[in-house]
């Protein structure tokens, strides 16, 4: 009887110790539990955050990369003759189209795409700054513009008024180079003929019988003239339409009328004083004297001062 109930007493106490065990790992169960439901729902939570954070910085990118591509397109839109500006400008856009590279680069870096924002920031206001310049050298190139008109035009006139003033000063000096060409009158050309070795001349009007011709002619009184030496020269052309001369060298020749140029047939130096006076040439030629009529020029100054004509048998 005392055998049995000790028996029963430890099944008791066994029993009691199984239920406690179970209670008290019931109870770290239920604690564990509970202890990962909490962590599992602070995960979730924090997961959660995490994408609400992500879709933000990606959102925030996306609108960081636009208002980049729509800076980009502005700075394209700036243009200026000024080299120097147009350089920086060209500069900001390389630099936009890294930070835009950047933004696609780190899409999930929210420090990242603060700093590209407050660069989009920063290069905005620089490209506003710009516009104003632009503006500003926009208005002054218009400026300068209208006073290079109104300079152009006063130059015009100026140059008008110089090429008035060049056409009166040519005319004026045209005038003064006729007014100095000197006069001639009493002009008379005979054909001579020389004796005595040269000594004596007797006047003919048979052609096989001249040695020269002799020309003679009053100069008239010319205050606008330049006083001083004048070469004369008599240039005759022979009835058959020859020059006469000497000889046909550089020796005999000379020009006249600016681009004419021919042989002379006599030549003379004489020195003018602005006072009428009498010259006398005498002509000669290389070839005998022939029938015909000649006609005869005065040249002085480069300028047929007068002509005349000798008609010989």
């Amino acid at each position: 009887m005392t055998s049995e109930n000790s028996n029963t007493s430890n099944k008791e106490t066994f029993r009691k110790r199984i239920i406690l065990f179970l209670s008290i790992f019931s109870g770290i169960l239920l604690i564990t539990n509970v202890y990962l439901l909490i962590l599992l729902f602070n995960q979730k939570q924090k997961t959660n955050e995490q994408i609400v954070i992500t879709k933000e910085v990606i959102v925030e990118r996306d609108n960081v990369k636009s208002a980049l591509e729509i800076l980009k397109k502005d700075y394209e839109d700036l243009k200026t003759d000024n080299a120097d500006l147009q350089k920086e400008i060209d500069e900001k856009k390389a630099y936009i189209e890294e930070l835009i590279k950047e933004a696609e680069k780190h899409k999930n870096d929210a420090a990242i795409i603060a700093k590209l924002k407050k660069e989009t920031e920063t290069l905005r206001e620089i490209m506003k700054g710009y516009v104003r310049t632009i503006d500003s050298l926009n208005t002054l190139n218009k400026k300068l513009v209208e006073e290079k008109k109104v300079v152009e035009k006063k130059l015009g006139e100026k140059e008008n008024v110089i090429s008035e003033l060049n056409k009166k000063q040519e005319e004026l000096k045209s005038t003064i180079e006729k007014g100095s060409i000197l006069s001639c009158s009493n002009i008379k050309a005979v054909a001579v003929q020389l004796k005595k070795g040269g000594k004596k001349e007797s006047e003919t009007t048979r052609a096989k019988r001249a040695n020269k011709i002799k020309v003679s002619f009053t100069l008239g009184e010319n205050k606008i003239a330049k006083a001083g030496p004048r070469d004369i020269y008599i240039r005759i052309m022979t009835p058959d339409g020859k020059e006469m001369a000497k000889e046909y060298s550089d020796l005999y020749k000379f020009t006249f009328n600016k681009n004419s140029s021919g042989y002379f047939a006599g030549t003379e130096t004489i020195h003018y004083a602005n006072a009428q006076m009498d010259v006398v040439v005498y002509c000669e030629g290389k070839d005998p004297f022939v029938p015909g009529t000649y006609i005869i020029d005065i040249v002085c100054d480069g300028v047929v001062i007068a002509n005349t004509t000798l008609k010989l048998d």
